[in-house]
């Protein structure tokens, strides 16, 4: 694996680097060299800088890597927050290979998403109201610790330092309260802006009928109590897989998988909402630019989006998408059948009825079979075989750098073998 990792980045080429060309500081390490450090540790589950850096020198398939080199792990860390670039050109490349070597052919592809962890604690989610609370605290416990360090001054006494520090302490706090909530007042007024034209048009249909019905509400631009930003890494959102499962500070990582037998991953996203539908059509549109366009898109009900189906559809590319969540059929169920059970309720919208007839045919049936055997399993072999449940950076675009470096890894670790 270690020869293919090296292999794979000589095709990347320099000017996607940020090198200093100035030659200024210290000797730099090759570009291409840290890179392949980067790939062949997280391929091997080591994520950590610091880890990484310690087995420069103990461990001989990273020594090799390296060329016995040892970079630092603040050298490490910087490389890694100022590559997307090159981390992206990587991934390209790889699967370029692939299709070289006869293992990548762009046909049939499945689309899912997964929960993964943030570099951050939910316990450091604060609620706009709370936050708003908290300040007006605040302001009232620096003004009096300001008042008892200027007495102390006027009395002459000993000052053991601990009075400038607690107000540093608060102010700190205050300073990044006063950050939450401008970055969720921010969020409510670009949404209200999202939101007004469609409250334009209703508004426009209320009035044709002569007032009649309830008027449409504008959009509100202020938001709501419960509204949370996260102080550490307020990129990050509060969300779960289900109801069934517990809310976490996390990114929905997005993986577009080959569904004709490599299993490679040709496209990656990464959103922050819980709903996968928004990140549906940009993740097929980026696979496309990459590698051309598949024939067949595999989906659950998490992307049951009409305007992506009917954009995807539109560039003659058949889109498989269940329309309600499934209900196990087994032919032997051990759990006796719920009296009160109800029927799934039938789709109302045209594209759904359609898409529910087509899903009933035996081709499709057989295709779709192949969403859950295909796409499922990676996320099982990244989390579980390469130990990767959380991330290791924090903001949105630093984040889908690392998701792309984490699925580069896959795919030259399944490649290589």
């Amino acid at each position: 694996m270690a020869h293919f990792i090296i292999e794979a980045v000589e095709r990347v080429g320099l000017s996607a680097f940020k090198v200093n060309w100035k030659g200024t500081g210290k000797a730099q390490y090759h570009p291409r060299m840290m890179l392949a450090l980067l790939i062949y540790c997280y391929a091997n589950g080591l994520f950590s800088s610091r880890r990484i850096e310690r087995a420069t020198y103990r461990d001989v398939g990273v020594r090799f890597v390296a060329a016995d080199t040892h970079p630092d792990h603040d050298t490490i860390a910087t490389f890694r927050r100022e590559n997307s670039a090159a981390i992206a050109e990587a991934f390209a490349q790889v699967l370029v290979m692939g299709r070289e070597l006869g293992l990548l052919k762009v046909g049939m592809v499945s689309i899912d998403g997964t929960k993964i962890d943030a570099n951050a604690s939910k316990i450091r989610s604060v609620r706009y109201d709370r936050a708003k609370a908290l300040r007006e605290q605040l302001e009232k416990d620096i003004a009096a610790l300001l008042a008892q360090a200027e007495a102390a001054d006027r009395e002459d006494q000993p000052d053991p330092q601990a009075l400038p520090r607690e107000i540093a302490r608060r102010e700190a706090l205050r300073a990044k309260l006063d950050a939450a909530c401008q970055r969720l007042e921010a969020e409510a007024r670009a949404e209200a802006e999202a939101q007004q034209a469609a409250y334009e048009e209703k508004l426009r249909a209320h009035e044709a009928r002569n007032g009649r019905g309830r008027a449409p509400k504008p959009p509100n631009d202020t938001p709501p109590p419960d509204a949370q930003s996260n102080l550490t890494d307020p990129d990050s959102k509060l969300m779960r897989k289900s109801k069934r499962h517990e809310v976490r500070q996390a990114y929905n990582a997005q993986a577009v998988v080959d569904a004709d037998g490599s299993q490679l991953v040709l496209a990656t996203d990464v959103g922050q909402t819980p709903s996968d539908q928004p990140m549906f059509e940009p993740a097929i549109n980026r696979m496309i630019d990459t590698l051309g366009p598949p024939t067949t898109v595999l989906g659950d009900a998490g992307y049951a989006s009409g305007g992506a189906v009917e954009a995807l559809e539109a560039r003659d590319i058949e889109v498989l998408v269940a329309v309600s969540r499934p209900r196990a059929e087994r032919p032997y169920d051990f759990r006796p059948p719920d009296p009160d059970a109800k029927p799934p309720p039938e789709p109302k919208a045209e594209w759904r009825q359609r898409m529910k007839e087509k899903l009933q045919t035996e081709d499709a049936k057989a295709k779709y079979k192949r969403r859950k055997c295909t796409v499922e399993p990676v996320f099982g072999i990244i989390k579980s075989v390469l130990g990767f449940t959380r991330f290791h950076l924090r903001g949105l675009g630093k984040v889908k750098t690392e998701w792309a470096l984490v699925t580069l890894a896959y795919n030259c670790k399944r490649m290589a073998r």
